[in-house]
């Protein structure tokens, strides 16, 4: 009888022990070396895996891409009023109206409530950012708390970014190759002959221009160039050949440096 006890007592303490970490430990057979779960972030469902901590044999959730959430981040909660999110993306409660922190989860084609994509077919792009910056602005939230005035400061500033960043091709494209994980280096010389005595050949023909009917031919043929590149590259991602997804890059970067140089000139 007494061995009953004692062993039920064990029973109890261990059910407690797991309940106060049952936000971090799973069911799953420690046999099993990875597999793959859901994002517990509101705003990104991404994969994590799972695999085995040699803290008390548990078995815990391992973070292994970047800006994935913990277990015990209430992404999707407002920290002012409790209320969960019904909307995404969660800049702002709709309930209490509080500015909401930064989640980098939440990426720039989100915020604008578009597909991850280089054609971007909404018009609305600056209707918007507008929108959003009239809830974001700190101007706006002078009254309230200086915990929220920081995260508007945060999210209007991060708005600012998204809108410049998905407004231009350009920029568009480098920042979809940015979330599959791969640098661009803008600056990288191209090593094809022909496209650099071209670009060679333009330069000049900027230069010697004399009025701004000139320019304007030759822009209209940096802007064929362009098309052609952008279309490229599009193709190339869509397939994620993404070397060739970089090539494109390279040399839209080049026409749009001319394209600059006419702009300042006109």
């Amino acid at each position: 009888m007494q061995k009953r006890n004692l062993w039920v007592s064990a029973t109890k303490i261990l059910s407690r022990r797991l309940r106060s970490t049952s936000r971090f430990s799973t069911n799953l057979d420690p046999k099993l070396q990875s597999t793959k779960v859901i994002s517990c972030s509101f705003h990104h469902a991404g994969e994590s895996r799972v695999s085995k901590s040699s803290y008390g044999g548990n078995i815990f959730l391992a973070n292994y891409r970047k800006n994935f959430c913990s277990l015990d981040e209430n992404s999707g909660r407002c920290w002012n009023c409790g209320v969960v999110a019904v909307s995404k993306p969660f800049l702002s409660c709709d309930s209490c109206k509080s500015v909401q922190p930064v989640h980098a989860s939440v990426d720039y084609f989100q915020i604008f409530g578009l597909e991850k994509a280089f054609e971007i077919e909404d018009t609305n792009l600056e209707k918007t950012y507008k929108d959003w910056q009239k809830k974001l602005h700190p101007d706006l939230v002078h009254m309230k708390s200086e915990k929220e005035k920081e995260f508007a400061a945060e999210q209007s500033s991060r708005v600012i970014d998204a809108y410049s960043t998905l407004r231009k091709p350009l920029s568009r494209a480098i920042y979809l190759l940015g979330l599959e994980g791969i640098h661009v280096d803008e600056e990288r010389t191209v090593s094809d002959p022909e496209l650099l005595a071209e670009i060679l050949d333009i330069r000049e023909a900027v230069d010697e221009a004399s009025d701004s009917q000139s320019l304007k031919q030759i822009q209209g043929q940096v802007q064929e160039k362009l098309e052609i590149w952008s279309k490229s590259f599009e193709s190339a991602f869509n397939k994620k050949k993404f070397e060739d997804a970089v090539t494109s890059i390279q040399r839209m970067t080049y026409y749009y440096r001319i394209n600059d140089e006419i702009v300042k000139k006109l």
